[in-house]
């Protein structure tokens, strides 16, 4: 059975759209009302749905990923519960901002429809386990309602071999990170519990884990690159020294300096 609304005392309002909620409080319950979607700013949030007595946690959100975003896209009662798993602060969209960052963003809205696609993905394995397991014949169910935040698996397609000749290399360290073969090329950190694996992760080189798990992504078009960062990026990408905004596509050139977050790389080609 869900819970009451929460309604603690303790999560305390930074400015008109962020909140700040410590450890073991919960953002919202299953069962609740939504009428706003979140974004980590700083600290852990886990997403939890009640099984049976139970509550299951499906998957553990960190700084730059969002959540809650179904119940304002749906306008039905929250699917699942989230709770801080250590003090954070949180950026708190209402269903007016979220509409006004969709028309003057579209890639906020691709964002959510990757997520989504996911989701659908991972309940047509879950469910093809089960039925199998049962004896039953299999069904897709791409059309049945998945848990906010459900942690997903990393696509098959995402292959480490399928690499161009294009690269990012770190500068203090020399490593070198490969482009994708495909139009584009997202750059990051990996994550199998939300499903995120760029197909650039910078994880070796951030050691004050400065990047966005979905942080930026290159464009090919052609014979031009272009830089976009992603929604939800909290520690800045630049280009030569001069910072994105966010969404916007900025095109780039062999030998420039690209930092995402606090890692510094330049942009080589051939």
């Amino acid at each position: 059975m869900a819970g009451p609304v929460f309604k603690s005392t303790a999560k305390k309002p930074l400015g008109e759209f962020s909140l700040q909620v410590p450890a073991g409080e919960y953002i919202f319950r299953e069962g609740d009302l939504g009428t706003e979607m979140f974004i980590i700013h700083e600290g852990r949030v886990e997403i939890l749905q009640n099984v049976g007595e139970e509550a299951q946690v499906l998957a553990v959100l960190e700084k730059g990923d969002f959540f809650g975003e179904m119940s304002i896209l749906e306008e039905l009662p929250r699917t699942a519960s989230a709770r801080a798993v250590a003090d954070s602060k949180l950026l708190q969209i209402g269903s007016a901002t979220f509409s006004q960052m969709l028309r003057d963003n579209p890639e906020i809205a691709v964002r959510m429809m990757r997520k989504l696609s996911r989701r659908m993905r991972e309940t047509d394995r879950q469910l093809k386990e089960a039925l199998e397991a049962s004896g039953a014949a299999p069904r897709a169910v791409s059309e049945m309602a998945t848990p906010e935040a459900a942690p997903v698996e990393a696509p098959a397609a995402e292959s480490a071999a399928e690499l161009a000749t294009e690269r990012l290399i770190h500068n203090k360290s020399g490593m070198e990170f490969p482009f994708a073969l495909g139009p584009e090329t997202t750059i990051g950190r990996k994550d199998p519990v939300t499903g995120i694996y760029p197909d650039i992760d910078l994880t070796p080189v951030d050691g004050q884990r400065s990047i966005s798990r979905r942080h930026a992504k290159i464009y090919r078009r052609g014979n031009k690159y272009f830089l976009s960062e992603e929604i939800g990026t909290m520690n800045g990408t630049y280009r030569n020294s001069q910072r994105l905004e966010t969404g916007v596509p900025v095109e780039i050139r062999p030998g420039d300096e690209l930092r995402f977050g606090m890692v510094v790389t330049s942009f080589r080609q051939g």
